[in-house]
């Protein structure tokens, strides 16, 4: 009779805990990158693969090019700018490629937002990062948006390197020989000190 008068407390001691604990957990107001809140990876370790994306990518044949393309086919309704988040997160880890502009060789930076721009949306963007910088609106760094581009200079005194903007400073981008696709704050100093400007390309004006 003890044995199950202990047994019965301790389910219920169990209950109340998980019940406390689904109480107190404070509530989250709309995420804007969902199912979790990108981070930005720590340089020189091997980030985590976003949702849907492969642990390591190298080349991707037509038919994983088509899978990632999937869901933006079916959801028309989805904004420009969040197609273009959730598709660039689809892309996280894979290879930097010095001139590589597809899925199938990997990519550098200009190469990549122009691939995510063409892929989510249909639009073409210039095909280097200087050229890049010269098209769209002028965005200040307090006015970022989802889907804008970041431009820095990391040789000499031109623009020379570009990412695309997610959310709370963090932005995803290609960044250099034995990389891959990673996300980094703009607010880091290795890119704090070389941030060149934003743009709003014409897809998103």
């Amino acid at each position: 009779m003890a044995s199950m008068r202990t047994a019965a407390a301790l389910r219920f001691s169990v209950f109340a805990a998980l019940a406390f604990a689904c109480v107190s957990q404070p509530a989250v107001s709309s995420p804007l990158l969902p199912p979790d809140h990108p981070v930005a990876d720590r340089p020189g370790s091997s980030p985590a693969a976003a949702p849907g994306a492969s642990a390591r990518v190298d080349v991707v044949d037509d038919v994983n090019v088509a899978a990632l393309g999937a869901d933006i086919v079916l959801h028309t309704s989805v904004s420009p700018r969040r197609l273009l988040a959730d598709f660039a997160l689809k892309l996280r880890n894979i290879a930097y490629v010095r001139g590589g502009r597809e899925l199938s060789t990997g990519f550098d930076c200009s190469g990549f937002v122009r691939y995510v721009y063409q892929q989510a949306l249909g639009s073409k963007l210039p095909a280097n990062s200087t050229s890049q910088f010269a098209e769209g609106d002028r965005v200040d760094k307090s006015d970022l948006k989802m889907g804008d581009l970041v431009f820095f200079k990391t040789r000499g005194k031109r623009v020379s390197h570009v990412g695309m903007y997610l959310d709370n400073g963090l932005f995803i981008h290609a960044p250099s020989r034995g990389k891959r696709v990673r996300i980094d704050h703009l607010d880091e100093s290795y890119w704090a000190k070389r941030f060149a400007g934003a743009k709003r390309p014409d897809a998103l004006i």
